[in-house]
């Protein structure tokens, strides 16, 4: 039974190794899954062992500067995504309905193999959130589903990538990168410092941005199941897009509904001084909600854009019980 079990899953693989598209041979990462796969293993090695270990003796590194260079890069990088993936077909031919993948050589169809091998590069890119909670000893927000989806969504998007770069299977690309550059400019100007706290008025509203996501995601790849044909090559991708919007739509209106409608995440006045006499502040990919990949958020160091201080000292961990 195993022996089969196995047999199946190596002509399973074999097969999806043939249809990779050779246009993406060359790329960094695309040669052979093995080394994307070892990149993501040493990632999950790294965050949930060798990270904690060896920070386990030394303080938390601050690395303000650095994480205002890392956001604000992620944003100009977001940016040309989505302006390469409109220029490659979504404003330039596509219907917006049933598109297939361009295997073709042409101009068109090369601009949009190298804009979906950047989207799958900024994936490892963003490992860097989860690098930044470990040296910042950040470990609570360290969460099983923070972890999932920043090693395996960028592995299955290795396959997507690999098999069919375009197509209406990167809409939810586009708009992800899209959701990137809000996100990435929120944590910059958080990066920043409490004299940029009052910029910062419309957290709440990024969730609602998430759920705006996840809902044109998810109706983008439902017109698939209505249509009388559709030659888009590989439907397995739109089912999986479609599961992907489906989930993380309940997990935000559920976090939505906690944090905003019950208030339990509810901000307090962001002008009330903290003990040690600065301003309550938040520090990018230390506070607020982290997206991860796709979408989906976590609180990532601070809660609810503030911080908490016990005994005139920076607290980072749970919000006190009044």
């Amino acid at each position: 039974m195993l022996e089969t079990v196995r047999e199946s899953a190596m002509e399973v693989y074999n097969h999806l190794l043939a249809l990779r598209d050779p246009r993406l041979r060359g790329y960094p990462l695309m040669e052979s899954p093995v080394n994307m796969t070892a990149v993501l293993l040493l990632y999950v090695f790294f965050v949930l062992y060798a990270g904690p270990r060896i920070m386990a003796n030394r303080k938390p590194f601050q690395l303000k500067g650095p994480m205002i260079v890392y956001n604000f890069s992620l944003v100009f990088l977001s940016s040309f995504i989505v302006y390469e993936f409109l220029m490659s077909g979504w404003v330039t031919g596509y219907t917006w309905r049933c598109d297939p993948c361009d295997y073709s050589d042409s101009p068109q169809g090369l601009r949009m193999v190298r804009v979906a091998w950047l989207f799958l590069f900024s994936k490892f890119i963003e490992l860097m959130d989860t690098v930044f909670f470990v040296l910042r000893k950040k470990h609570s927000q360290i969460t099983f589903l923070h972890i999932f989806h920043h090693s395996f969504m960028p592995w299955t998007w290795w396959w997507g990538v690999s098999i069919a770069p375009g197509g209406m299977g990167s809409f939810h690309a586009m708009v992800n990168s899209v959701v990137h550059v809000i996100m990435y400019f929120y944590y910059g100007l958080s990066a920043a410092g409490p004299r940029f706290q009052k910029y910062l008025w419309w957290k709440k509203y990024m969730t609602a941005i998430q759920l705006v996501q996840f809902v044109l995601v998810s109706l983008h790849a439902t017109q698939y199941y209505f249509m009388d044909s559709c030659d888009y090559q590989v439907p397995i991708i739109i089912h999986l897009i479609w599961m992907y919007g489906t989930f993380f739509f309940i997990l935000f209106s559920n976090f939505w509904y906690q944090a905003y409608i019950k208030g339990k995440r509810l901000p307090k006045n962001p002008e009330q001084p903290s003990q040690n006499g600065h301003g309550v502040g938040t520090i990018g990919n230390g506070a607020g909600l982290l997206s991860l990949g796709n979408g989906l958020h976590h609180e990532n160091g601070l809660t609810n854009g503030k911080k908490h201080h016990e005994n005139g000292t920076a607290h980072s961990g749970k919000m006190k019980k009044a």
